[in-house]
């Protein structure tokens, strides 16, 4: 399937795919969308990341998405890529596949048998693989809105648009009396798929978001992941940088939420 060919095409470049055919998703229409409805926000997979950045409903009801989206490749990347594609293209250091994990969102998939939706954490399987059967489609994504929480996105990459090295997603709700009541923690760049550490998560939760307590959660995440050493950097230093990033998403996401609390 092509959706905007920013990881096809040079996959396909590189001899790393080779598909007996391409079936091109750009003229149909009805994948290109942002409908909030209720206290749901459903987008289309072909609609473009670009497109996401600037909408009005999304800066309202899902404003850590928009703040991701800002970190995906380049602007002529994110005018052509869309969410869809960059899903179910399962990169696990991207943002999208992360962010989508910590927003606890639903993803809808249509094929042969039917339709059927299931969550972000069922829908990655592993590097560059989703749960998607070879007849399947992704429709796209259900969000429950999040403009009750703060929020906040923190990467380390080797250079501006590169995929992270290690990238950190936050979110925290807080009560009237100041205590977090919802606490979400995701990284992608330290495993196979995107991760989220219920260790920090419940550390915070029924707590104040001290500093002292997010250094707390901050260090459990840390020894918690268990990433692989690669070409660019070792396990030990993506393991330093999931303390470091996670302590700063907390710090600015708990922020936020006693903004809009």
């Amino acid at each position: 399937m092509l959706a905007g060919g920013q990881s096809l095409i040079p996959m396909m470049n590189f001899r790393i795919a080779t598909p007996s055919a391409i079936i091109d998703l750009n003229r149909v229409p009805d994948l290109d969308y942002i409908r909030h409805e209720n206290d749901i926000v459903r987008i289309g997979a072909m609609t473009r990341q670009r497109k996401i950045e600037f909408s009005g409903v999304i800066a309202k009801t899902l404003p850590l998405l928009r703040d991701a989206i800002k970190l995906v490749g380049h602007l002529p990347t994110r005018s052509r890529g869309t969410i869809g594609g960059s899903l179910a293209h399962a990169d696990p250091a991207a943002e999208l596949p992360m962010v989508m994990v910590a927003l606890d969102a639903q993803l809808a998939i249509a094929g042969e048998a039917g339709r059927r939706t299931m969550t972000a954490r069922e829908f990655f399987t592993g590097p560059l693989t989703t749960a998607l059967a070879d007849d399947e489609l992704l429709l796209g994504v259900e969000i429950p809105m999040t403009r009750d929480m703060g929020g906040a996105v923190e990467e380390v990459s080797r250079r501006a648009g590169d995929f992270a090295i290690v990238a950190a997603t936050a979110l925290v709700r807080v009560d009237r009396r100041g205590r977090v009541d919802d606490a979400r923690l995701a990284f992608g760049g330290v495993g196979p798929t995107p991760v989220r550490v219920a260790a920090a998560e419940e550390l915070l939760v029924g707590s104040e978001p001290t500093s002292e307590r997010i250094a707390r959660a901050a260090d459990a995440a840390r020894a918690t992941v268990a990433p692989e050493s690669d070409a660019f950097v070792s396990a030990e230093y993506r393991r330093l940088l999931v303390g470091v990033l996670a302590r700063r998403a907390l710090t600015r996401a708990a922020a936020r939420a006693l903004e809009v609390r």
